[in-house]
């Protein structure tokens, strides 16, 4: 059963002669994506977009048709265990300007080897794997 769902994307900015991805530094001290919980009435994109204004002032979006990856995980809310499913996009975006929420300590646009060595949780890693693989697999 899962108790919670959020969206969120992989944000990349390709202006530069290789891809660069946003990461999020995020209070409990990981390094993830933005994403943030489904309101009542939104789709999985929706709250993506909603998400990513709200999280880093970004509006500049281009959604990679035919990326959707599922994370899903537990955590602890107090004494209880919550499941938590994510679904995550691909983004692209031109900005390089983020403003970042409440929510977050900084951010960083990191090349994707660098991501993957700062990003904290292997599902985060696996995500940018995937994302990077169906990258490649694109038309020019």
């Amino acid at each position: 059963m899962v108790d919670e769902r959020s969206a969120g994307a992989v944000i990349f900015n390709a202006d530069g002669p290789e891809p660069e991805y946003l990461l999020l530094h995020y209070g409990a001290g990981h390094w993830d994506f933005p994403k943030g919980n489904i309101e009542a009435g939104e789709t999985e994109r929706q709250t993506a977009i909603r998400e990513i204004r709200e999280e880093t002032g970004i509006t500049d979006l281009t959604f990679i048709e035919g990326f959707r990856q599922v994370v899903s995980y537990r955590y602890r809310k107090g004494k209880r265990l919550v499941t938590k499913e994510v679904a995550l996009f691909l983004a692209q975006t031109r900005a390089k300007d983020v403003v970042i929420s409440h929510e977050h300590t900084g951010y960083a646009w990191r090349k994707y080897d660098d991501a993957m060595k700062q990003l904290t949780f292997k599902n985060a890693k696996n995500l940018l794997a995937a994302a990077r693989a169906f990258m490649q697999k694109m038309p020019a």
